[in-house]
C-alpha cells in the first residue's frame, strides 16, 4: 500500500470504517442493484493498485452481475503521472472506454509511470481503442474531468483514506486482502 503523508483527521470527518454509496458520477461493473457493492479508491501510478488490478478483474468476471464495483480516482500527490493517468481514463470514459482505458493503463505501468511526458503514449493507448483522437485530446484536460478526478480524491480524503490501493465493501473500509483466494472469500461471505 502506498500512503499519503500523515496528518490529524478533522472532528467533522466521518468515521474511518465508512464511506458514501456508489454514485451516478461513478464508474462501476455489475449491477447497481446487486447486494454486495465494493469500491475502490486507487491511483494509475501506485504499484500496490496494478497488483490488485487482476484480483478486481478476476472477482468481475466470477461474481459478475453479484456485485457490484466502482472505480474512484486517488491519484497520490508523490505520483506525478498519477493524474494524467486519471485524465486519460476519464476521456476515454466520455467515448465509452473507462474500463477499456483503465485496463491498458494498469497493464503498461511499468512502461509509462516514469515518463516525463505522458500523453504521446496515454494518445496510442486511445487510438488503439479506436477512439476520436482529437475529441480525446479535448476532454484530457477539460475541466469536467479534473474536477470528477478532484472530486473523488477529496471524497477519499473525507472518508480518511490515506494510502492506495483502499477498498470499501458494503459501504465499510476493508483490510487488503493477502491474495484472490481472500478477497474471494470477502465476498462470499457478504453475498451471504
Amino acid at each position: 500500500m502506498v500512503r499519503l503523508a500523515s496528518r490529524s483527521p478533522s472532528p467533522a470527518s466521518p468515521p474511518l470504517s465508512s464511506v458514501g454509496a456508489i454514485s451516478e458520477s461513478d464508474w462501476f461493473l455489475g449491477s447497481k442493484n446487486s447486494k454486495v457493492a465494493l469500491i475502490e479508491y486507487s491511483d494509475f501510478q501506485c504499484p500496490a493498485c496494478k497488483y490488485y488490478h487482476s484480483f478486481i478483474k478476476d472477482l468481475n468476471y466470477e461474481f459478475g452481475e453479484k456485485i457490484t464495483f466502482a472505480y474512484r480516482h486517488f491519484p497520490l500527490p508523490q505520483h506525478e503521472n498519477a493524474k494524467p493517468a486519471s485524465y486519460a481514463a476519464e476521456a476515454a470514459g466520455k467515448q465509452g472506454k473507462f474500463w477499456e482505458m483503465h485496463d491498458l493503463i494498469f497493464e503498461n505501468q511499468d512502461r509509462w509511470s516514469s515518463e516525463e511526458n505522458t500523453e504521446d503514449l496515454f494518445v496510442n493507448y486511445a487510438s488503439g481503442l479506436g477512439l476520436d483522437i482529437e475529441q480525446f485530446k479535448k476532454d484530457i484536460g477539460s475541466e469536467t474531468i479534473i474536477d470528477k478526478v478532484n472530486n473523488d480524491f477529496q471524497s477519499g480524503q473525507q472518508a480518511r483514506i490515506s494510502g492506495t490501493p483502499t477498498f470499501f465493501l458494503n459501504g465499510k473500509k476493508i483490510d487488503n486482502p493477502r491474495d484472490y483466494d481472500e478477497f474471494k472469500k470477502l465476498i462470499e461471505d457478504a453475498l451471504q
